[in-house]
């Protein structure tokens, strides 16, 4: 192999992606891992998570707010850093976007983002109720993480 200049790949050591803000003020889970598709409960119940894709130029961040009812992504933001304002311009297009008339859960995890005081009042301004899983519970995210696969693509033709 080192004669024809070829070398093995190996994986990368898995860093970690999800950053509590120790200052954070405690959120409930208002959602109880209950992420069942419901038709009549179209833009109540949301869930947001970032996606890393890596391209030639560096990493890009894609922060996706999804309609658990509908399971289609309904708002993102795509930015080259994973600032506050990232999530914040998600959510703003969501908002922007669906215009929702009843009151809205949006279940998220506890990334600094998410939990950032600029973050939180945003979302009280626009009356959205944010929630959160427990640490370490894979499951909490488990909605997002099998729509987010599909999220570049639906972003990409404009769904």
């Amino acid at each position: 192999m080192r004669a024809l200049g070829l070398a093995g790949r190996y994986r990368r050591r898995r860093q970690r992606t999800t950053i509590p803000d120790p200052g954070a003020g405690i959120r409930p889970d208002l959602i109880g891992r209950d992420f069942t598709p419901d038709a009549a409960g179209l833009d109540t119940r949301w869930c947001g998570d970032i996606t890393y894709i890596a391209t030639e130029e560096g990493w890009l961040y894609l922060a996706t707010v999804i309609d658990i009812a509908s399971r289609r992504v309904v708002g993102w933001a795509t930015a080259d850093h994973l600032r506050t304002d990232l999530v914040t311009a998600a959510l703003l297009q969501t908002w922007a976007r669906r215009r929702p008339t009843r009151p809205v859960i949006f279940h998220l995890d506890k990334g600094c983002q998410y939990t950032s005081a600029d973050y939180t009042a945003l979302a009280e301004r626009l009356g959205v109720r944010l929630s959160v899983g427990r640490t370490g519970q894979c499951w909490d995210n488990q909605h997002h993480q099998e729509v987010a696969p599909d999220a570049p693509l639906q972003v990409s033709i404009g769904r």
